[in-house]
């Protein structure tokens, strides 16, 4: 139930969300927020030392399609090494499922990007949801959570869990940060793939119920 009623409320926020960006109430806030974090005598550059830009450079990088892909298999590796076969499946299906689901999103909003700025890293879709954030909270956030649950210890099905939601925040601050998104697409991305780890893991407790994965976790 109550997992029923957080999903509700992440995807209410999405939708609420997305319709202040069409209809253009979130410009000038976002616009406000992304050049606060530019520099005043270098608005091309973000603020701070010189390192944070390769900081956050890197830690977008953790969002990208390639390093979600290659975790994403490494994970489903160990579950098949494990003889987890059934939970592997569920957890390839569940992530390549939300980033088609992502990927249609953006097609339809088709939001531009940031054009008052230089970006920091190259771009190559729209701009809403980010797809760094969206697909960090599908991928890393249902991988959390499919551990988590298949874990009998509960301190380690936290730490997954606390491990993956930082990673998520994380990402999608870089992508602001570096100028690439402006918030309300972040905010969009981490309803959106939050609402579907969640919903991963409902179906996921079911389906452990019923034995057909396995006997469910302490989570």
């Amino acid at each position: 139930m109550l997992s029923a009623l957080t999903i509700a409320v992440l995807l209410f926020a999405f939708w609420f969300v997305a319709q202040q960006v069409l209809k253009g109430k979130t410009s000038a806030f976002d616009r406000r927020i992304v050049l606060a974090l530019r520099s005043s005598t270098d608005r091309p550059g973000p603020i701070g030392p010189a390192w944070l830009p390769e900081a956050a450079r890197d830690a977008t990088s953790l969002g990208s399609i390639l390093v979600l892909g290659l975790i994403t298999f490494a994970v489903a590796g160990y579950l098949f090494l494990t003889a987890k076969l059934a939970l592997a499946s569920f957890m390839l299906i569940a992530v390549i499922g939300g980033s088609v689901l992502n990927d249609l999103l953006k097609f339809a909003f088709a939001r531009g990007r940031p054009d008052f700025l230089t970006h920091s890293v190259r771009v190559f879709t729209s701009s809403f949801p980010s797809g760094h954030a969206s697909l960090s909270g599908i991928a890393y956030l249902t991988m959390g959570a499919l551990l988590a649950q298949s874990q009998p210890s509960s301190t380690v099905s936290l730490y997954f869990m606390a491990l993956t939601t930082f990673l998520t925040v994380l990402i999608g601050v870089s992508r602001v940060y570096l100028g690439v998104h402006y918030p309300t697409d972040v905010l969009a991305g981490w309803c959106f793939g939050a609402a579907w780890a969640i919903g991963c893991w409902d179906v996921m407790v079911h389906l452990q119920n019923v034995g057909q994965l396995g006997p469910p976790g302490p989570l």
